[in-house]
Formats: C-alpha cells, structure tokens, sequence
C-alpha cells in the first residue's frame, strides 16, 4: 500500500506542478500581449467597431419606430381634421383629411366600416368616389419623388 499512496502524491505533485505551469504561461502570454502597443490600438478599434454596430441597429430600429410615430401622428391629425372640416359643413375638406387618414391607415378595411357607421351616407359615398383619385395623386406623388432620388443631378 506505501507504494499506491506515493503513486497518488506524486500524481497529486504532477498536476499541481501542470496547473501552476499552465498558469504561469497565461499570465506571460497575457502580459506580453498587453504590453504589444498594437494591441491597445486593436482592441480599441474593435470596441469601436462594435458600438458603431450598436448604434446603427438601435438607430435603425429608433427610426423606423419614429417613422412609425410619425405616421400614427400624421393619420391622427388627419382624422381630426377631417372630423373638423365636417363639423363646421365643409364635406369637400373633410372628405379631402380623412381619404389621406385611409391612405397611412395599416387597416383601411377596418377604418372604412367605422367611417360607414359613423359618417352619413352622403358623406360617405363622396369619400368612396374620392378615395381612389387621392390614391392615385399619392402614387404619382411617390413616382415624382422617386425620379427626383433617382435623378444624379
């Protein structure tokens, strides 16, 4: 038995000599690498390089969610307005604000059958005839608009 208990300190020796070797060489390969003035340099490019990536995702994500909000806004104050202008008798108007509400509107379907419940009936059906001529104002609108960012002048 005196030989299997030196077997087990020596084997205890051996891996408590590997450990500390094994540390003794991280610590001399992570000096020697932070002590490389290239390697600060790096580093911080690469930090920087990674915020950049940040900054660019939540940036695109803040815009799209201030599009967004810019949209809701814009569709509100088109309501609104709409509502306004039929208060006061002027259909012409009203009619006008809320054809451009539907045309931001994510759910026109939706927004169509509250206009048909709400509005009266004339009211309504001069929104019908004018809703396809505002749609087609908008897309001649985008296309202008399109050749304009086309355009390399």
């Amino acid at each position: 038995m005196p030989c299997v208990r030196t077997l087990l300190y020596l084997l205890a020796a051996l891996g408590a000599c590997g450990a500390v070797a094994f540390l003794g060489y991280c610590v001399y390969f992570d000096q020697k690498r932070r002590d490389d003035p290239g390697f600060k340099r790096r580093l911080r490019d690469k930090r920087r390089a990674e915020q950049q990536k940040k900054a660019k995702e939540q940036g695109v994500q803040t815009g799209e969610f201030l599009k967004n909000e810019k949209l809701q806004e814009f569709f509100l104050q088109e309501v609104q307005m709409g509502e306004l202008w039929l208060s006061r008798g002027e259909h012409r108007m009203g009619i006008e604000h809320l054809s451009n509400a539907i045309l931001v509107c994510g759910q026109p379907q939706k927004l169509l059958q509250v206009f048909k419940q709400t509005l009266p009936p004339m009211v309504f059906d001069m929104l019908m005839y004018k809703l396809p001529l505002v749609c087609q104002k908008f897309e001649a609108e985008m296309n202008e608009q399109e050749c304009l960012e086309d355009d390399p002048e």
